[in-house]
């Protein structure tokens, strides 16, 4: 069986994004690549919210080449949305239905592992559904004030517990958790 993990950016005070849905704060550097790289080899989809698939179809198709940009634009995508009527970045496909059931039927298939990137709401309501195996946050120095928190729309306590830690010479944790 398949697992399912995310890896999503955070500020010290708990958030995915700034007020006005900036991305311009997280610390990247070279470091921080390899943990893309690794990560994207390890997997063989990437599942997306609607907002997070936007904004990533607007950047990767004419990113520079890389690893990281080849593996964005040729990993199968899987986009749940309500709202949209077309995904049109390549290998994306467009789940309208309900994504907790769908994300029980991927996970059965065999296959590597499958991550979900940013979509703090998608994230959020399979964390509730138990279908999230680990969570990485990566930890950013920097406190923002205001912006979208990681877990949005939690109704519950969910305990965590820290299953091991990655230090960033530019002061990036990357925290990796499983539900405790």
């Amino acid at each position: 069986m398949r697992r399912l993990f995310v890896s999503n950016l955070m500020s010290l005070d708990g958030f995915s994004e700034g007020a006005n849905h900036e991305l311009d704060w997280p610390v990247v550097e070279e470091e921080f690549f390899g943990y893309a790289r690794e990560m994207l080899r390890g997997v063989d989809a990437i599942l997306f919210g609607r907002l997070t698939y936007l904004h990533m179809a607007g950047y990767w198709p004419s990113a520079p080449r890389d690893e990281i940009a080849d593996q964005m634009n040729s990993l199968p995508k899987i986009v749940f949305s309500r709202t949209l009527t077309a995904a049109e970045w390549s290998n994306s496909r467009l789940v309208r239905g309900e994504a907790a059931a769908e994300v029980a039927k991927l996970k059965e298939h065999p296959g590597k592992d499958l991550v979900i990137l940013g979509s703090a709401s998608l994230a959020s309501s399979l964390l509730q559904a138990n279908l999230i195996d680990e969570y990485r946050v990566i930890l950013n120095p920097v406190v923002l004030g205001a912006g979208r928190p990681l877990f949005k729309s939690i109704r519950e306590r969910i305990p965590m517990k820290l299953i091991d830690t990655r230090v960033l010479g530019s002061g990036v944790v990357v925290l990796y958790y499983r539900r405790g």
